[in-house]
């Protein structure tokens, strides 16, 4: 089975022992799967983040996507809200096995990134149309992670090496502690990772989310992870950055202002996430919070 070694190391870094472990029973437990749903394996995605997913075809030779989590915690808020959109603008459910962090999907063809489109123009407006299509409610039945807890893991900042000599400053901290209380509605399902590479085209559905995190927050939290995606590639990354807030701004309707405090807040949380996981690319991370309260004091 290939399980590819940038992926044993991604796993290895963020979830250390409990990562290793898991990476140990991975096999079998693909393979269980594989035959306890009938299907055909046809190898991993391409783009493996933090959970093993497999291209696969089912007993009616229809192509399927088989995803297998390590945390299955994390899997039961993928699946609420995956049955809250119900095929609706983001990919459907097909199976689950929710104790074990499994999860069988639609297969979306020919399913090309949205990073693929070269005009920026067009990205964004795409990008708008799908986050306009998986708005809703937060379901009051389900017990979904917030936002504010995501943001309270930022007091564990100030135990770190980069923190303590000065790289990730008190200032930003601060800053980003106070916009995530400040934004504080709880009454939206956001998707809570919604950038280029979680969105994929159809040709039967168009544009359509993938990999939903299932977190209940303010609307704005959920265009940060698109907004920072695929900016250093760029010629120019903060006049992309600064276009991508106007456009977003006027498109959605949304408050400049209150768009840049929550750029703020995530975009700071993000690069912790990064300095717990020992990854380098916290420091682009952290300088786009940089640019943030640099525009908000302008």
């Amino acid at each position: 089975m290939q399980i590819p070694s940038s992926f044993r190391k991604k796993m290895i870094g963020a979830f250390r022992d409990q990562g290793s472990l898991w990476l140990e029973s991975l096999e079998e437990k693909v393979n269980h799967y594989l035959a306890k749903w009938n299907l055909i394996s046809m190898g991993p995605v391409s783009n493996l983040s933090y959970n093993y997913v497999l291209h696969v075809i089912d007993e009616t030779g229809v192509e399927r996507i088989l995803k297998i989590a390590l945390s299955s915690r994390e899997m039961k808020n993928e699946i609420r809200a995956l049955q809250v959109y119900d095929g609706n603008g983001c990919c459907k459910l097909l199976k689950a096995d929710e104790e074990n962090g499994v999860i069988l999907l639609e297969k979306f063809v020919p399913g090309r990134m949205l990073s693929e489109l070269k005009d920026e123009e067009q990205v964004l407006e795409q990008f708008m149309k799908v986050w306009k299509a998986i708005r809703r409610e937060a379901p009051k039945e389900y017990d979904l992670p917030s936002i504010e807890q995501w943001a309270s893991k930022l007091l564990a900042c100030r135990q770190t090496e980069e923190y303590v000599n000065g790289q990730f400053s008190e200032k930003i901290l601060g800053l980003a502690e106070r916009f995530f209380v400040e934004i504080n509605d709880q009454t939206e399902l956001l998707h809570g990772d919604l950038h280029h590479e979680n969105i994929l085209f159809s040709e039967e559905k168009g544009w359509m989310a993938i990999d939903p995190k299932g977190v209940m927050g303010d609307p704005y939290f959920d265009v940060v992870s698109f907004l920072m995606n695929h900016l250093q590639e760029k010629e120019n990354p903060k006049k992309v950055l600064r276009e991508r807030i106007d456009t977003l701004s006027s498109g959605l309707s949304f408050d400049r202002e209150r768009l840049l405090k929550a750029g703020l807040a995530m975009t700071t949380l993000s690069a912790f996430w990064s300095v717990e996981e020992s990854d380098s690319k916290w420091v682009q991370t952290y300088e786009y919070a940089l640019w943030f309260c640099e525009w908000l004091e302008m």
